[in-house]
């Protein structure tokens, strides 16, 4: 057990649903992946004022299950910016049993965007220029 991170908000905050999950109850991996994607993005667009697509999943690791009804709340922090790429590490944790506050790292990836443009080629980074 853990606590969620001091003194910062989360990028994207979530509570999955049955149709999230498998027939034993645990929430889909893709499903989560999918929400790491969104929130890592957030951080990209932010910094890119602009449109951005994903082009690596860098490294993902799953630590512990998500089950239905959990709180999960994802971090997303901007780690390096190239001349037209970003790359954000994404934390996830999920907040279970409202009646005792149980807090787990469920979750930590890699990502890298790259910022395009309106015809969808790489561009400068904004905040570089």
């Amino acid at each position: 057990m853990t606590a969620l991170p001091a003194g910062k908000d989360p990028t994207l905050r979530v509570v999955p649903m049955p149709r999230d999950a498998n027939q034993s109850g645990d929430i889909f991996g893709g499903w989560i992946m999918a929400q790491v994607d969104i929130a890592g993005s957030v951080a990209a667009v932010r910094l890119a004022r602009g449109r951005v697509a994903t082009v690596a999943v860098n490294s993902f690791l799953f630590k512990q299950p998500v089950f239905i009804g959990d709180l999960v709340s994802l971090y997303a922090e901007v780690v390096r910016v190239g001349r037209t790429s970003i790359t954000v590490n994404v934390e996830v944790y999920a907040q279970r049993k409202p009646e005792r506050e149980e807090v787990v790292k469920v979750t930590e990836a890699t990502l890298t965007y790259v910022a395009v443009d309106e015809n969808r080629q790489p561009r400068v980074v904004s905040a570089q220029q």
